[in-house]
């Protein structure tokens, strides 16, 4: 990786293609008298058809830089571009229906409804959307599929789940809405090594079938070199950025 500064320069031709752009993004947290800076002027971009590795050591600003990247959390200053839209521009309505339509969000907990089959997780979000019928069932068990999950699989309830079957339901569940940015939060944390390597092997298929720009966040640095990129914080600066490999 190359050392980079915090407030580095993003090229505009990468700026321009990038389904994520942070420029000179600050976040600010109060902090007793005075205030903590959870971001520090951070720059990246990330394009269509390319993973991240984001790592660093906790408290290094990799959270908080994920939650300003889905929009849940406005910066102090800088902006957020996600698929061109400056996120900055928009009110609350326009960043909710923003994160519908162009983010895909895998958390670290897959969050399933015990109450629901593998494929009910996936149709509700299209129901959420204000889409339903046939059509979204179709789509929900070609994503299924996609991951790698038998069509038995899809009838199952989350308790009748592997962890690894979990997490590819929580993927698949976040490709629902066709987004052109992927925002992954420790997604290999309760999985075994195989089941990892899996997992991180299944993020960088989608990122190239659907042409995604995916941020995965990790400590997991063993299988980082599978992605295409790595970008290293600390103290709310990004402090190296560089190919993975």
């Amino acid at each position: 990786m190359a050392e980079t500064s915090a407030s580095a320069f993003v090229p505009p031709t990468r700026a321009a293609t990038a389904a994520l752009h942070l420029q000179d993004v600050t976040l600010e947290y109060p902090d007793g008298v005075s205030t903590l800076k959870a971001l520090d002027r951070v720059s990246l971009a990330v394009p269509r058809g390319k993973i991240l590795s984001l790592v660093g050591p906790s408290g290094s600003g990799k959270s908080s830089l994920l939650a300003v990247a889905a929009t849940l959390i406005r910066p102090a200053s800088g902006t957020v571009t996600v698929s061109g839209r400056d996120a900055g521009e928009l009110d609350d309505a326009g960043r909710t229906a923003l994160r519908r339509t162009a983010l895909g969000i895998v958390f670290q907990q897959a969050n399933l409804l015990p109450s629901l089959t593998a494929v009910e997780q996936l149709v509700i979000t299209d129901r959420l959307r204000g889409r339903a019928g046939k059509e979204s069932e179709s789509r929900a068990r070609e994503l299924l599929e996609l991951v790698g999950l038998s069509q038995s699989t899809a009838a199952r309830h989350p308790h009748q789940l592997s962890g690894g079957q979990r997490q590819r339901v929580n993927i698949a569940r976040a490709l629902m809405g066709s987004p052109s940015l992927l925002l992954v939060d420790e997604p290999t944390a309760a999985l075994d090594h195989d089941r990892s390597e899996a997992i991180v092997r299944l993020l960088v298929a989608v990122t190239r079938e659907f042409d995604l720009g995916t941020v995965m966040v990790t400590h997991d640095t063993e299988f980082v070199p599978l992605t295409d990129e790595v970008a290293a914080m600390r103290d709310g600066r990004l402090i190296e950025h560089g190919p993975a490999a």
